[in-house]
């Protein structure tokens, strides 16, 4: 008596012959076969580099780059992320603002972090300098040269945007959020997203400036809110002033201390 498996099976058999190779957990087959072994290719000075442009090379990167941040900035004190724009100018009174915002910050007990860079940034870590507290710089790599300004003590230098935003939130206990462009948005609108979703809990978010933050808000109240896309409660993600020591005491009444 015939088996009517017995085609299956025979289709299964002739899909197994050929090559098969492991790898590890990776299993290859057919013309998927490589030549060679991985100990074969790793100690082969002469082998081609382009494994190093590769996303499982990336994976090891983006892990030191996790590794590096979480071991300079564990040992923090409490610290508030401080950010606005590079374009800051020096003499400017938003340049002055961010200066008393650094300092205030330390004589309320706060480390401050940074983007590392000129402007807004250079100036609340000048604060903190200034009032002998600890100032961090969390750099990033751009195409244009930017490096870390003179008053970063303690400063990392990252690769990776998402890494970099994962050092902010998890290191800081709240935002202060001055004037700024594209990258400073960013940031306020992560932070608000992940305050919205609870995927963070008492992280006080202050906007300083309600000239220059009107409009945003506005339009938050007037058209996001107005057309159903966010709600009235929303708007109670964040705060915003023009008054330094305000400013200070939300982020430290949200956070407790």
């Amino acid at each position: 008596m015939s088996n009517p498996d017995n085609g299956t099976d025979s289709a299964a058999r002739a899909a197994r012959k050929g090559p098969e190779q492991r790898l590890g957990p990776v299993l290859r087959r057919r013309d998927k076969v490589q030549p060679g072994t991985t100990d074969q290719r790793l100690l082969d000075s002469d082998g081609p580099s382009e494994w190093v442009h590769t996303d499982p090379w990336r994976v090891l990167r983006i892990q030191s780059e996790f590794i590096e941040g979480f071991g300079t900035l564990a040992e923090l004190p409490p610290a508030i992320s401080v950010f606005g724009s590079a374009r800051t100018a020096e003499g400017s009174p938003e340049y002055a603002a961010g200066v008393e915002i650094g300092k205030a910050l330390v004589a309320a007990g706060f480390a401050v972090i940074t983007g590392g860079g000129p402007g807004a940034m250079q100036a609340a870590n000048q604060g903190a300098v200034e009032a002998k507290g600890t100032s961090v710089g969390l750099g990033i790599e751009l195409p244009f040269e930017q490096g870390l300004n003179p008053y970063v003590d303690i400063g990392v230098n990252f690769r990776y945007f998402f890494v970099r935003k994962t050092m902010f939130v998890k290191y800081a206990q709240g935002f202060v959020v001055l004037p700024g462009g594209l990258g400073t948005l960013d940031e306020l609108f992560e932070a608000l997203t992940l305050v919205q979703t609870r995927k963070v809990t008492r992280f006080p978010i202050v906007l300083f400036g309600t000239e220059y933050w009107g409009g945003l808000v506005d339009w938050l109240r007037n058209t996001v809110i107005a057309q159903g896309k966010a709600s009235e409660a929303d708007l109670l993600l964040f705060h915003v002033t023009d008054d330094v020591e305000e400013a200070i005491s939300l982020v430290t009444k949200e956070v407790g201390k």
